[in-house]
């Protein structure tokens, strides 16, 4: 297999925290270190619960037009940062995503090699290096149950699928046949919406994570960060100007929740990278009160 295209990642400021990940050669190359949390201690009942999204520099990240409702159309396409995408994939034991994400790409998968197909055989070594298994379990989130168990995330037996939902909207999805890599599991809700730690819990009765990437969308990580249960965001600035016009849709990283100024969510700039014009920021958040500063 040739090697990507592009050069490796300019490293502008560099995490210091936690461990050093082996990565295979060819990741360390493009990607340089990566460093993650150290095992937690026995008294964390939860994972380490990361975000990877891309935004506009006008802080948009979806367009909100069928057809260009992906990261995709944010990033211009870019190949390293894909190569990014699949490599928090390849580290992570769980992705979560929003029944909204699923229907903006209906044939998707949450893995690394789906992502970037290029790098599968190196985003696979990783995984086996840390005992991940083949497929992070791809979790959807959909409270109102009305989900297609036709689609590949469900029906492909690729990846191994879990559908945190309401009674109801379990009781809606099982007037279908779901596949026998997916199981659904009803949480109580609150005024119809699941929350981040009800999400959290259904994964911990399905599996021991350590690590959790949430892929969004906007309302589903803003739920998560309402919660204070993103440890770390990653987050791709790509240098374009989406613009909006009023109630077109479009949305920004987070939707559904006011923090500021009463209780804003304050992180610290870890890790800076580089790509031509495009940067990938790493935040880190902190577990003390709200509004805390982390500077």
């Amino acid at each position: 297999m040739r090697d990507p295209i592009f050069p490796p990642l300019d490293t502008l400021l560099r995490h210091r925290r936690g461990r050093s990940v082996a990565l295979p050669a060819r990741l360390a190359r493009l990607y340089g270190e990566l460093r993650v949390p150290a095992s937690p201690p026995a008294s964390r009942s939860r994972p380490w619960v990361f975000s990877n999204l891309v935004t506009s520099l006008d802080g948009v990240v979806s367009l909100g037009i069928p057809g260009h409702e992906g990261g995709g159309d944010i990033s211009g396409h870019s190949a390293p940062d894909r190569m990014v995408m699949g490599l928090l994939r390849a580290l992570a034991d769980v992705v979560v995503a929003g029944s909204a994400t699923l229907q903006a790409d209906p044939r998707q998968l949450w893995t690394a090699a789906a992502i970037y197909p290029r790098l599968a055989a190196d985003y696979q070594a990783l995984r086996n290096t840390l005992g991940n298994g083949a497929a992070p379990l791809n979790v959807i989130v959909s409270a109102s149950g009305r989900l297609d168990l036709r689609l590949p995330v469900f029906a492909s037996g690729n990846v191994p699928a879990l559908i945190v939902t309401t009674t109801a909207g379990a009781k809606r999805l099982r007037r279908q046949k779901a596949g026998a890599s997916t199981e659904i599991r009803a949480v109580s809700s609150r005024r119809g919406s699941l929350t981040a730690h009800a999400i959290l819990d259904a994964v911990g009765q399905m599996t021991r994570a350590k690590r959790v990437l949430v892929e969004g969308g906007p309302r589903l990580l803003g739920n998560f960060h309402a919660e204070h249960l993103i440890d770390e965001q990653f987050l791709s600035l790509a240098p374009q100007l989406a613009g909006r016009d009023t109630d077109d849709g479009r949305s920004s990283l987070i939707m559904g929740q006011s923090f500021a100024p009463k209780d804003p969510r304050w992180a610290r700039l870890t890790d800076v990278r580089r790509a031509g014009s495009l940067l990938f920021l790493r935040y880190l958040f902190g577990s003390g009160p709200s509004g805390r500063r982390l500077g």
